[in-house]
């Protein structure tokens, strides 16, 4: 059994990745069944956002090939104008206080959804506790942006019940091998920090082909938070069709290639992409994966979470502050 963490605990961004396969073990715990059959639904609306809101953007893609019904995630303050009755309803806010998502779980009660709650606390849970709802309860003590293990386990066993895919079993594994192979992986993340160290004032652009597009824009998310740095997705084929053309200079880019290598016609854009980067002597790293597989998008973004803290250290800046975000939420409260 896992002791709750205190909410005024704080915990670095350091220990959460060292015990980041601890977050998947404590959902395996903590999951109970939630009883929703596939069928009693038309589609899956996910709602949150930022650290809270992009678990259930890589458990949508990690399961797209599965899902018999639509799976969508919104970041908004209102839900989709077809979600109804026969919409089950994800919401996911670690605080429990994000607006945006208090405000889709009203919409939600309104619109008569199933709704199934995950926080750490907060309103959402008081909310969820009151209305008797499903709710899956989450550690506090942790940065948002560093509870992922949580959120994204969480939304992948819930899904995975609703689909009837056998997910306990894979997440067992891929936390069994986060820890035996923790010590390679960091050395993998100060490899990746090496070759780009010299450029780290420069943003980031990851390329990516659709699977790895949430693990691609959590990167970006982190290097935001973490590092204060702006990062951005391009996905192929799309930016085949637009990006590209605006590549005939060196940019002050650090430029990561993520493949999943699934489709062949894919694979050749990005070769010809790298070519042209090539050309301009841009800086690109291509992430190499193996085979795609829900251990890539874990390893990845245990991989580029800790680029990410290398990234903020190397720039002297203060991972663990969201100034400019304090200041906004300051600003939406006086509003």
């Amino acid at each position: 059994m896992f002791a709750a963490k205190s909410q005024q605990m704080v915990i670095n961004h350091e220990y959460a990745l060292d015990h980041f396969s601890a977050q998947i073990d404590y959902a395996l715990q903590q999951y109970t069944a939630h009883g929703y059959r596939v069928s009693s639904f038309n589609n899956v609306v996910i709602g949150g956002l930022g650290g809270s809101g992009i678990g259930g953007r890589l458990s949508r893609l990690a399961l797209n090939s599965i899902a018999p019904i639509p799976v969508e995630v919104y970041s908004e303050y209102a839900l989709p104008a077809y979600a109804g009755a026969q919409t089950l309803v994800i919401l996911c806010s670690y605080s429990g206080h994000t607006e945006e998502t208090l405000a889709m779980y009203e919409d939600a009660r309104k619109r008569g959804c199933t709704i199934i709650c995950v926080a750490a606390g907060g309103a959402l849970k008081d909310l969820a506790l009151r209305d008797g709802l499903k709710f899956y309860q989450i550690e506090g003590g942790y940065q948002p942006r560093m509870a992922l293990g949580y959120g994204f386990s969480f939304q992948l066993l819930i899904l995975s019940e609703l689909f009837g895919s056998n997910m306990p079993e894979q997440l067992q594994a891929i936390s069994s091998k986060l820890k035996h192979e923790q010590s390679s992986l960091k050395q993998k993340a100060q490899a990746l920090f090496q070759f780009f160290e010299s450029s780290i004032q420069h943003k980031f652009v990851v390329v990516c082909d659709m699977v790895f597009e949430a693990a691609a824009v959590r990167f970006c998310q982190q290097i935001q938070e973490n590092a204060k740095g702006e990062a951005f997705v391009n996905v192929l084929p799309e930016a085949n069709h637009n990006v590209i053309e605006s590549y005939y200079n060196h940019r002050d880019t650090n430029f990561l290639l993520l493949n999943s290598g699934k489709n062949a016609r894919t694979n050749i854009r990005f070769d010809f992409l790298k070519g042209i980067l090539a050309e301009q002597q841009n800086k690109v790293f291509s992430y190499d994966i193996a085979e795609f597989s829900l251990w890539a998008l874990f390893e990845f973004i245990y991989v580029t979470d800790w680029l990410s803290i290398h990234a903020s250290n190397a720039k002297g800046v203060n991972n663990m502050e969201v100034g400019i975000i304090m200041r906004l939420k300051k600003h939406l409260e006086q509003a």
